[in-house]
C-alpha cells in the first residue's frame, strides 16, 4: 500500500485512502468503552519501541482516517507496537489521564493531537522527563511540552482559502458566521485569528461582516444545534464557514432540510464522502481539506526520527517520511505535510476518504 506524495484523484490513490481508512477502523473497533480508550497491540517488551496516539477524541470520522495513516506509518517506520487511546469527549483535560498511563507504561513515543495547549503540559513533561518523545499533530500542544508538531498545511494559508471561499459564494459582502470545534483548539484558533486579519485587512473583504463565533466542540449534535442557533440569532446571515469535520458535515445536514438551503452559504474543512451528498444537491458549492492520512503517517516517522536521535525538533532537522521523502522541521519545531484542496462537483467523485 502506497501513500500518494501528490493529493491527487488517480485510483491508485483511492485504493490507498480506502485502505487505510479500513485500518483505521479496526484500530478504533477495540474501543473499551469503560475506559473510553481503543487499544492496538499489546506493549512491547523489552528494547522494542511502542507508539501511541491520543487523538482529541474517538469515534470521529477525521480522526479515523488520520489514525489510519498513523498505524501504517508506525508500521513503515519500524515500531514494534502501536496503539491508539483517547477520550470519547473533546474537553480540555480529557487527555490527560490517558497520557500519564503512556508514561506508565514506557511508552517511547506519544503522538497528540491537544484538545488544550497548556491542559496536556504538565502530563506530557512528565513523560518527556521518563524518556519520551513527543509528537503533536493535528491540534498544537504549548511548544515548551513536544519535541515537534506535525501540521497539515501552514495555518495562514488554510484560513486564506476558507475566506475567499465564502466571499466568493456570499458574492463579496454579506454577514458570516464561523462555527467552530472548541473554544481552546489551537489549529482552529488560529485559522480563526488569520481569518479575522484578513477580513479586517483586505480591502476586498470590507463588505463582509464576521457577527459570531460559536463552538460545537467537534459534537454532531451540539454543532447541528449551534448552526440552528446562528440562524435564528442572525437571520440576515448569508454564510458559515466551519474549519471543522464535524461542525461542517452537521451544519450543511441542517441547511439541507431548511428553508436557508441555497440562500446560506457554507464552507469550510470537510470530508469528502461525508460532504458528497450535501454538494451534489446544492447545500454547498465548495470546501476544502488536504489528505489526512499523510498528517497519521508523518508524525509517525517524525516519532521515529526523535527517538533514534537523527533529529531534535530543532529548526533546520530533516528527516525521511516513509513514501512521502523528506521533510524539514520550521521554527518552532513546525513540519508542514502539505496543501490543502478545495472540492466541488466536478471533482468530490475522486476522492475517497
Amino acid at each position: 500500500m502506497m501513500l500518494n506524495r501528490k493529493n491527487t484523484g488517480r485510483t491508485g490513490r483511492l485504493a490507498t485512502l480506502a485502505a487505510i481508512t479500513a485500518v483505521a477502523a479496526l484500530a478504533l473497533t477495540a474501543c473499551n468503552s469503560g475506559s473510553g480508550s481503543a487499544g492496538g497491540s499489546s506493549p512491547a517488551a523489552g528494547g522494542d519501541l511502542k507508539i501511541t496516539f491520543i487523538p482529541k477524541q474517538l469515534n470521529n470520522p477525521y480522526t479515523d482516517v488520520v489514525l489510519g495513516g498513523g498505524k501504517k506509518g508506525a508500521t513503515d517506520a519500524g515500531f514494534a507496537s502501536s496503539q491508539v487511546v483517547g477520550p470519547l469527549e473533546a474537553s480540555a483535560s480529557s487527555q490527560v489521564s490517558f497520557i500519564n498511563a503512556e508514561t506508565q507504561a514506557g511508552t517511547n513515543v506519544i503522538v497528540i493531537a491537544a484538545n488544550d495547549p497548556d491542559a496536556v503540559c504538565t502530563a506530557l513533561g512528565e513523560a518527556r522527563t521518563a524518556g519520551a518523545k513527543i509528537v503533536a499533530f493535528d491540534s498544537d500542544a504549548n511548544p515548551d511540552c513536544r519535541d515537534v508538531f506535525i501540521s497539515q498545511v501552514v495555518a495562514k494559508d488554510v484560513a486564506l482559502i476558507q475566506t475567499k471561499l465564502i466571499s466568493e459564494q456570499i458574492g463579496g459582502s454579506g454577514e458570516i458566521a464561523i462555527l467552530s470545534a472548541t473554544a481552546n483548539a489551537t489549529n482552529q484558533n488560529a485559522w480563526i485569528k488569520f481569518m479575522e486579519e484578513e477580513l479586517a485587512s483586505n480591502p476586498a473583504y470590507k463588505d463582509i461582516k464576521l457577527v459570531a463565533k460559536v463552538y460545537g466542540d467537534d459534537n454532531d449534535t451540539k454543532s447541528f444545534q449551534e448552526a440552528q442557533g446562528l440562524m435564528q440569532a442572525h437571520p440576515n446571515l448569508k454564510g458559515i464557514i466551519s474549519p471543522t469535520t464535524v461542525g461542517i458535515a452537521a451544519t450543511a445536514r441542517y441547511l439541507s432540510t431548511s428553508a436557508y438551503k441555497g440562500k446560506v452559504a457554507l464552507t469550510g474543512l470537510g470530508l469528502p464522502n461525508e460532504m458528497r451528498p450535501f454538494v451534489k444537491d446544492g447545500t454547498v458549492k465548495e470546501f476544502a481539506l488536504w489528505d489526512p492520512a499523510q498528517l497519521g503517517y508523518v508524525a509517525a516517522f517524525a516519532g521515529k526520527a526523535l527517538q533514534d536521535g537523527k533529529m531534535t525538533g530543532a529548526e533546520g532537522d530533516t528527516f525521511t517520511a516513509g513514501e512521502l521523502g523528506e521533510r524539514k522541521v520550521e521554527k518552532g519545531g513546525l513540519v508542514i505535510v502539505g496543501p490543502p484542496t478545495v472540492f466541488n462537483t466536478e471533482n468530490i467523485d475522486k476522492y475517497n476518504f
